[in-house]
Parts: C-alpha cells; sequence; structure tokens
C-alpha cells in the first residue's frame, strides 16, 4: 500500500487575537474524531506551535480515533454559546461590491486576471452591486440579526493607483458610509486591508508580492486605513489567506495575477506577505493600539490530512508535512518560533528569516498570542448557480460545523469568540467567477434591483443567533415514570424456522449400540436387545431450549416470532399439512407460557430478499393472483385451530406495506399485490372474528412499517408537504382502508391522479368494491408498528415506472445525527410525533410497538443499541404518560442476529448474550424509569442484593463438582495407600518377633 493521507475537511479561514493572559504549558485533548471536529484540530494545530514543540501535531495522528459512539462529544450537543458569543458574517470587496469602472476606482489584478483567463465572464453585467445597494446590505444583515460585519476594504477604490498620495473621495464616502451605518446599528465592523485585490498598477510596476517593496507600501496603506477608520474599527485583519495569493497566484495560475510554475516566486511572495503582516501589526501595535484600543491579526487557511494507515510512520510524516506546507508554512513564522516550519526550509528557493525578522515577529507573538482567542472569519458552503433559495444542503453543513465549534468550546476548552458565516451575498467567486454560488441571500445578478432573497441557510442562521446556538427544542428532557403492569415487554423475531424432528435420535430408537471407541470409533447394533422408548418431549428441541434460556434472561413478558408458511403447508394447500413443523410451533409457546412469556404470533413475514410464500401460490403469481388470498386464508384457519388456545395476539402480514421492494416491476404491480394483500387480512380476520374469538378471545391485526418523516429543510413548503404525504404513501396507504374509510386516502388518490395528468406517472390504484370496501373497514383489533427511525425528506418530482416514484420525496441523511452502521438515524422524538399523529388520524387505538431496534456491531458492549433503547422507550413513555397515547407493548428488534447480515440482535449467532440483554431486562424489571420514591413495581417486594459467593457457585457448579470428585478421590487414595502402610509395618514387625530368641520357659504367642 502506498504511504499517504487523505483528506479530511475544506479549508476554513482562522483569525487569532489574545488578551494578556499568559497560557499554561499544557494541550486540550479532543473528545472526538478529526474529520467531525475539523474546527478543534485546525485551531489546536496553531495553539500547539505556541505552547508545544517543534512536530508535536503527530501526536494527533497516534491518537487511536475511535471512541465510544455514543460518547457525550461524539453526539450532536444541544447546548448554548457563551452569553457574548460574537455572531456574523463577512463579504470580499471584489466579489460583492460590483461599479468596478466607476467612481474613480483603479483596476486590480482580478479585473486583468478575468480579462486574460476568465473570457467568457460578463464583469459588468453580474454582480451584487454592493456599492450602489448598500442600504440593501443592511437590511440583510439587520435580518440576520448579527453583531458584527466583516468586509474587506478595496484598495484600488481607496487608491486607485495602489499608492498613498490622493485618496479617491468616493470611494472614503463609501467605507465611511458603512462603517457609520454598522455603529448606528450596534454591529462591529471587521475590517480587513487585503483581501486579494491588489492595485494593478502596483503589479505592473513592481512585479507585485514579488517585489518586497510592497512591504512599504502594504504598510502605508494600513496606515491611512488605521488614522481614517481607527476610531471605529476595533477589529482589523491584514491579510486574507496569505497562502492561497502564493501558492494560487504564482505557482499554480488558478488566480490572479495567474502566474505559475516558479516555486521560487511562490515563497518569496509568502515571505513578502509575513513580513508585510508583521510590519502592519508592529505600527498599529506602536502607534495606534494606545489609543483606539484595537486589535490586529490575520486570516490563514487550512485543509486537513489523516493518515490512511495511522500506524504507518510514513503515512503520518506525509500529512505532517502536508499540514506543514500549508498552515505551517504561515503560522509557524507567526504563531511559532518565528520560522519557516523544518521540513519547508530545506526546499529549493526558500528564503531565509533573519535573525532580526525572527526577533521581530517572536516580540509580537509574545505580546499577543501568548493566549489566543479564536475568531473563525470564513466558513461556508458552495452551491449550483441554479438553487435560488432552497440550500438544504448548506443548513446541514453550516449545523455539523457550528455544533463541533460549541463541543470545542465546551469539552476542550478552546476559545473560539466568534463566528463569521461566509458569505452575506451571492457574488464573484474567483476563478469559478459565477458558475458557484457561496451567499446566505440570493442575488439575481441579471436583474436591475438585485433585490436580496434570504435563503434557506439565512433563516436557518438567523434562528441559531436568536437562540445563541442549539437549545434542546426537538424533544422534552427526559423524565421519570413507569408503564402499567399489564405493559407488554417484548422481544421480537423473525421467521422462526422450524426443526422437522428432536435433535437425538434416541427416543424413537429402541435398539442398544455399543460404540468402539478405540478402533473405528463406530456404533455397532447389539442383537436381541431392545429397549423401552419415551416419546419427544418439546424440550427435547435444541433450538428451543435455547430460546427459552434467551427469553429467561431477557425477562421479556412476551415473544413475537413469525411462522414459516412453507414449512406448514409445502403445497400452498391444506392436501400436505407437516403436522410435525405444527408440534415444534406449538412447543415453543408452550415453553415460552411455562416460563411466563406470552406470544405474538405472525402468520406471514416476508422480507427484502425472500417472499416467503410456498413454491405452488409463488410461481402462480403470488400476491398478483387473488387465488393467494384464498390460500391465506385456510393457512390462518389451520393455524387458529392448531395454536389458537395458547396464542391471544395475532399477527397477519408483517409490513404489506414495504411490497414495493418485491413486486417492483411496475408501480401497478405493486398495487395490486397491496390490494390482494389487504383482502387477505380481512378475510382473515373476519374468519377469526367469526369461528375462532367467541372462544379464543384473542386480538388480530397486521404489522405496518412505520417510520417518521420530518422535513429536511423547515423553511421551505415543499419539504413539509412531501413530509406529510410520505406518510399517506407509506402509512394511511394501509390504515385507512382498514381503520377508517375502506378506501384509499384521499391525498393518495389526488396525487397519483395530478401526476397522471402531467404524464408524470402511468399509475393506477385498484379501486375498492362495494363490497370489498365493507370486508377491509374495522379489521382491526388494535395498532401494530414497527418504527426504526425518522427519515428527513425533501420534494423531488420523479418519473419512473415504480410506486416510490408516485410520492416524489427524496431522502436527505442529516450528517448531525448518530446513525448506526447501516446509517439508521438515531431520532427518538420521531417516535413520539409518529404515535401522536396515529392518535390524532386513527383515534385513541390500543398500540403495540411491535418492532424498535437498532443495528450495532458490537459482540458484546453494544452501546449503541443500550443508547437506543434508552431514548426511544423514554419517548414512548413520554406519549403513555403526557400524550394519553394508548401504548399496550414494546417488542424490542431483535432477538438473534445473522450472521451475514446486520447485527440487530440482543444474542449473537451462537446465542452469547450482549450487554443490551441486561440492560433492557432492567427496564422491564423497573416498568420503565422509576423515580428514586417509585414503589416497586407492580407490587414486587424490592430486589435482593444477589449473593456474589452465591451467584460464583452457580456458575462455576461443574468446575465445583469436578473438583470435589477429584479431592475425595485423592483422600480416598490417600487413606487406603495410609491403612496398606499400617498393615505392611505390622506384618513386618510380627516378622522381626520370631526371630528373637525365647529364654528358658518362654513360650511363643502368635497372632
Amino acid at each position: 500500500m502506498k504511504a499517504g493521507c487523505a483528506a479530511g475537511s475544506p479549508g476554513n479561514e482562522w483569525i487569532f487575537f489574545s488578551s494578556d493572559e499568559r497560557n499554561t504549558r499544557s494541550r486540550k485533548t479532543m473528545s472526538n474524531g478529526a474529520l467531525q471536529r475539523s474546527v478543534v484540530l485546525s485551531a489546536f494545530v496553531l495553539l500547539r506551535a505556541v505552547t508545544g514543540f517543534s512536530g508535536d501535531g503527530r501526536a494527533l495522528w497516534d491518537k487511536k480515533h475511535y471512541v465510544s459512539p455514543v460518547n457525550a462529544s461524539q453526539l450532536f450537543l444541544y447546548d448554548t454559546f457563551p452569553k457574548n458569543f460574537f455572531w456574523g458574517v463577512g463579504t470580499g470587496a471584489f466579489q460583492v461590491e460590483g461599479s468596478r469602472q466607476t467612481d474613480g476606482r483603479g483596476p486590480s489584478i482580478w479585473d486583468r486576471f478575468i480579462y486574460t483567463h476568465l473570457r467568457d465572464v460578463n464583469i459588468t453585467a453580474k454582480s451584487a452591486d454592493s456599492y450602489v445597494f448598500l442600504e440593501k446590505d443592511l437590511l440583510a444583515l439587520e435580518f440576520l440579526g448579527v453583531s458584527f460585519y466583516q468586509f474587506s476594504i478595496s484598495w484600488p477604490r481607496l487608491f486607485p493607483n495602489g499608492t498613498v498620495a490622493a485618496v479617491n473621495a468616493k470611494g472614503l464616502q463609501y467605507y465611511n458610509t458603512l462603517l457609520d451605518s454598522l455603529i448606528l446599528r450596534n454591529m462591529e465592523p471587521i475590517v480587513t486591508l487585503y483581501h486579494w485585490d491588489l492595485p494593478l498598477t502596483l503589479q505592473e510596476e513592481y512585479g507585485g508580492w514579488k517585489n518586497a517593496t510592497l512591504i512599504d507600501l502594504f504598510n502605508d496603506y494600513a496606515t491611512y486605513c488605521f488614522q481614517t477608520f481607527g476610531d471605529r474599527v476595533k477589529y482589523w485583519i491584514t491579510i486574507h489567506n496569505p497562502y492561497l495569493v502564493a501558492w494560487h497566484g504564482f505557482g499554480t495560475g488558478m488566480q490572479a495575477p495567474g502566474e505559475k510554475g516558479n516555486l521560487t516566486a511562490v515563497y518569496t511572495v509568502g515571505h513578502n506577505l509575513i513580513k508585510a503582516h508583521a510590519k502592519a501589526w508592529h505600527n498599529y501595535n506602536k502607534n495606534f493600539r494606545p489609543h483606539q484600543k484595537g486589535w490586529l491579526s490575520i486570516t490563514l487557511g487550512s485543509h486537513w490530512m489523516e493518515p490512511n494507515r495511522t500506524e504507518n510512520m510514513e503515512d503520518v510524516l506525509n500529512c505532517q508535512h502536508s499540514m506543514a506546507s500549508v498552515l505551517g508554512w504561515f503560522a509557524n513564522p507567526i504563531h511559532g518560533d518565528g520560522d519557516y516550519p523544518e521540513y519547508m526550509r530545506t526546499m529549493v528557493g526558500m528564503p531565509v528569516l533573519s535573525e532580526a525578522e525572527k526577533e521581530e515577529v517572536l516580540n509580537w507573538i509574545k505580546l499577543e498570542y501568548d493566549n489566543p482567542r479564536i475568531l473563525i472569519s470564513e466558513n461556508g458552503w458552495f452551491t449550483d448557480s441554479y438553487i435560488k433559495t432552497e440550500d438544504t444542503t448548506a443548513i446541514y453543513m453550516m449545523k455539523n460545523f457550528l455544533n463541533q465549534v460549541l463541543q470545542a468550546l465546551k469539552f476542550d476548552d478552546v476559545r473560539v469568540f466568534g463566528y463569521t458565516a461566509w458569505s452575506l451575498l451571492d457574488g464573484f467567486e474567483w476563478q469559478d467567477a459565477y458558475t458557484t454560488r457561496r451567499g446566505l441571500f440570493y442575488v439575481d445578478f441579471s436583474s436591475e434591483q438585485k433585490e436580496r432573497r434570504p435563503k434557506s441557510s439565512a433563516h436557518y442562521y438567523r434562528q441559531i443567533i436568536r437562540d445563541n446556538g442549539f437549545p434542546l427544542k426537538e424533544s422534552t428532557p427526559d423524565m421519570r415514570g413507569q408503564f402499567p403492569c399489564d405493559f407488554s415487554w417484548g422481544v421480537t423475531e423473525s421467521v422462526l424456522k422450524p426443526e422437522f424432528m428432536v435433535s437425538s435420535p434416541q427416543f424413537t430408537d429402541p435398539h442398544l449400540y455399543v460404540w468402539n471407541a478405540t478402533g473405528n470409533r463406530l456404533l455397532y447394533r447389539v442383537e436381541g436387545v431392545r429397549l423401552k422408548t419415551r416419546p419427544s418431549q418439546c424440550t427435547d428441541y435444541v433450538s428451543i431450549k435455547k430460546r427459552v434460556e434467551m427469553l429467561a434472561k431477557m425477562k421479556v413478558t412476551h415473544y413475537q416470532f413469525a411462522l414459516d408458511w412453507t414449512s406448514v403447508l409445502p403445497t400452498g394447500n391444506l392436501s400436505k399439512v407437516n403436522r410435525q413443523v405444527l408440534r415444534y410451533y406449538r412447543c415453543v409457546v408452550s415453553e415460552g407460557l411455562k416460563l411466563g412469556v406470552s406470544p405474538m404470533v405472525t402468520l406471514y413475514h416476508p422480507t427484502h430478499s425472500h417472499l416467503g410464500l410456498p413454491e405452488p401460490l409463488r410461481s402462480s403469481g403470488g400476491w398478483l393472483n387473488t387465488y393467494t388470498a384464498k390460500a391465506f386464508q385456510d393457512y390462518a384457519g389451520l393455524c387458529f385451530r392448531e395454536l389458537g388456545d395458547l396464542v391471544k395476539l395475532w399477527i397477519t402480514i408483517n409490513e404489506p406495506n414495504r411490497l414495493s421492494d418485491m413486486y417492483n416491476r411496475t408501480s401497478n404491480d405493486t398495487y395490486r399485490a397491496a390490494h390482494n394483500l389487504m383482502i387477505a387480512h380481512a378475510q382473515v380476520w373476519r374468519l377469526y372474528d367469526r369461528q375462532y374469538r367467541p372462544v379464543q378471545r384473542g386480538a388480530v391485526s397486521l404489522s405496518l412499517h412505520s417510520d417518521w418523516a420530518e422535513p429536511a429543510n423547515p423553511y421551505v413548503d415543499s419539504h413539509w408537504k412531501a413530509a406529510e404525504r410520505f406518510l399517506q404513501f407509506e402509512i394511511a396507504w394501509f390504515a385507512d382502508p382498514l381503520f377508517k374509510t375502506g378506501d384509499y386516502p384521499l391525498a393518495m388518490k389526488e396525487y397519483i391522479a395530478s401526476k397522471n395528468q402531467r404524464g408524470l406517472s402511468s399509475s393506477v390504484l385498484p379501486r375498492f368494491t362495494p363490497e370489498e370496501s365493507r370486508l377491509v373497514k374495522g379489521t382491526i383489533d388494535f395498532y401494530a408498528l414497527n418504527h426504526f427511525t425518522t427519515r428527513f425528506v425533501i420534494h423531488k418530482q420523479l418519473n419512473s415506472s415504480r410506486s416510490v416514484a408516485d410520492r416524489d420525496v427524496q431522502f436527505l441523511q442529516d450528517i448531525t445525527r448518530l446513525s448506526s452502521p447501516s446509517r439508521l438515524a438515531v431520532t427518538p422524538w420521531g417516535a413520539r410525533k409518529l404515535l401522536g399523529w396515529i392518535r390524532r388520524n386513527y383515534g385513541d387505538k390500543d398500540i403495540y410497538i411491535t418492532a424498535n431496534g437498532i443495528d450495532d456491531l458490537a459482540l458484546e458492549n453494544d452501546r449503541i443499541r443500550k443508547y437506543y433503547l434508552e431514548k426511544y422507550i423514554q419517548e414512548a413513555l413520554k406519549a403513555y404518560l403526557i400524550d394519553k397515547v394508548n401504548i399496550k407493548g414494546y417488542y424490542a428488534f431483535k432477538l438473534t442476529e445473522e450472521k451475514s447480515k446486520p447485527r440487530f440482535g440482543f444474542f449473537t449467532s451462537d446465542f452469547k448474550a450482549k450487554s443490551s440483554v441486561e440492560f433492557y431486562s432492567k427496564l422491564i424489571s423497573s416498568s420503565g424509569f422509576p423515580s428514586e420514591t417509585s414503589s416497586p413495581a407492580c407490587g414486587q417486594p424490592p430486589e435482593e442484593t444477589e449473593c456474589a459467593i452465591c451467584s460464583f457457585l452457580t456458575q462455576k457448579k461443574p468446575l465445583i463438582f469436578f473438583g470435589c470428585c477429584f479431592i475425595s478421590t485423592l483422600a480416598l487414595l490417600l487413606s487406603i495407600t495410609i491403612l496398606h502402610h499400617r498393615k505392611r509395618r505390622k506384618f513386618r514387625k510380627a516378622k522381626n518377633l520370631e526371630n528373637i530368641p525365647l529364654k528358658k520357659g518362654q513360650s511363643r504367642v502368635l497372632s
């Protein structure tokens, strides 16, 4: 693999101001990844140059960037900025002023560059004309409510030939009027002296910034500005992003003056820009700061890089060199040790900073940058030129960036004191000219009055300024409370594949076998010997035994699973019933009931990859054939007869509103299949209601996929309409006929008809006959919903033969949201909004959340799932207690996971429990989120503290048994050895006595 870096975020511009406080010699660690927190890392690299040591930036890439996905600093932070945070907006003079050949303005290098390099650009016709329409700019600023306006002075408008001789009176009047107007409106002016529009005369006579003469000429120009405007300006910026001036102006030739290929010229220009800034700073510090009390700095921009392999030093060094070549080129001399980065000093053509120059720069650092405060002086995003006011993407980019800034303030103590949105207006975007837009306000360049129309991003930024950040609005704070005692706490499984026979033949085979353990290891039947057998029991199924153990660990009260239609009726009709499969399912239910776990059984559960129909039905057209509905009724009746005495909650069909994933050849196929599914459900409900409910007393429904929808752009009416349209096409499509009218939603019918009239769709919704309408209406006992996330939708006109195109809806991924590996956004408040919408539309029905869950890659500590469970159950509790939604049960999805699919399971595919099992079981035991003063849930006695020794003994029972056996055996062997040893001793003693001679008159007594 080649060593290298990957680009992170786009460049942003930074300004550093400081107070007289001293900065401690420490480095703040970051609580987020580099890509997410580019603002922190960019600021940190500069801060490091003051307080750290050369090359310390490498440590950023040495860090392991993986942190818990639900770490506080990686979630969206709902909080506000400091009370006096500086909110502003900026423009560049050449980009928005216009009037380039009027009122005495001289030409700049960019006027020449446009003529020589951008010949197709009509520079006179296209402009926001801020020079003419100043009042309109001021109204735009008032609309936003900013506290400052950052703008640049056009050097050639003030001094047409670049030298401070005779000032252009008209230009002077314009800037005085602008400054006075800002002061009148309590808006702080932040003034940039040089934003790339060098007077053309200085380029032609001196060669521009290649000539050191410009250092003094720039200082003269700066001095005039300090003298003339300094009574009203407290924040000055000398040069805007000197890197781009040097590299693209004299290296790549992409920007004015358009020179390229001379690396020595590039570094010379950078050298002169640094010295020009330093000279102006010392000038201001000595002659103007004492009485004007202002601040002066320079804007630096940078990219961010990530090593392809953080453990590879070559990759890390490549990134370090890349950062040093862009940011360090200017940051190190200005904010660091007064010299260029060590890596750059070896480059051919690199100028050398003299000791005197270093000392001058370091004196400035000592006074000005010991404790830097940071102003983000330019941050914005480009949109295509055809986009007018609906810049939805810009909202999310701004939201993400500003939240990272807020996290930098709160978690990392980074001293950001202001933010500049770029730019106020659409304007000239340098080498891109007018092919892109970047303003908060849309300007029609071809119009006479150049009206400023606020874009969505302007409305959004205005709201952020008003709120001073991101106060929690989407949801109420977490609450304490409990669900009722009869609440159903469940877990959901998909299709439960049956075992067709018990796992061992011992219950059916009466023969005795001998195992040739030392030979070929085969079993040999012993002839003439027959053993007694017993019928197989439910616990003899290994899969059932495992499931019962898992359910016991979770402490759920309900278990939802789906039957496999193809296994029960392989032929699709009652001619061949697999009784063994039905027995297996009955065993699943009965063993669960013994544990106190009630079943919710789904009859039919199609998936994205498997239609789930018996082969004869599938090959004859599936749900496009009306006969399938009749076959489904027969199958349901069989299940009611065989299992209905044990099952009280039935789901006929799981997510029929997702059939477009399978019947997607044409939209009419989708609608026809859905129509037949609805008829099939209604027939089954009527069958149960008529024949089985009086005895079995159960309830029947079907479960709908029910994600919530939010407008991606809340400032655009079409997005609100798209969100409601999504709900109508996704949920009301089935819910309206079943709960309300016996017919499809009016909104759905009218929208499809409208598209038909415009030639954008050929879809035709099936019509309910009067008999069908009466059949389906009211055939539902409770609302069962599967909810996983909230969709952010935009209106997008679509034209295709698929049913999803009839909605004219497109999804947008909110990059600020915590998301799962499969990109499911964690938006708990959407669940509560959905529950409220259902109650408003369909009345006070019983509601079961029959599937709610998220994928998590962790095999043990699944933190995303635990966070998801806690927050979504919290929202369900709020809906129950505050909104009075009649929620009867919550079923987490799902029990076990499959190896090759997203990891939704509480247990791994080999039945190992994840940490979310214990977390969910505690929620169940508490019936939610009880307060400290709450009585034990549902009158249960307080849980006794588990005995640690008892728990250890229980877990280690086999080992302890083996140990006891081993010790007993050792004791027995030792006893036998001791006894045997004693007998030997007695025997030897007796032998020895026989050899002792006896005295006269004594006799030997033998024992």
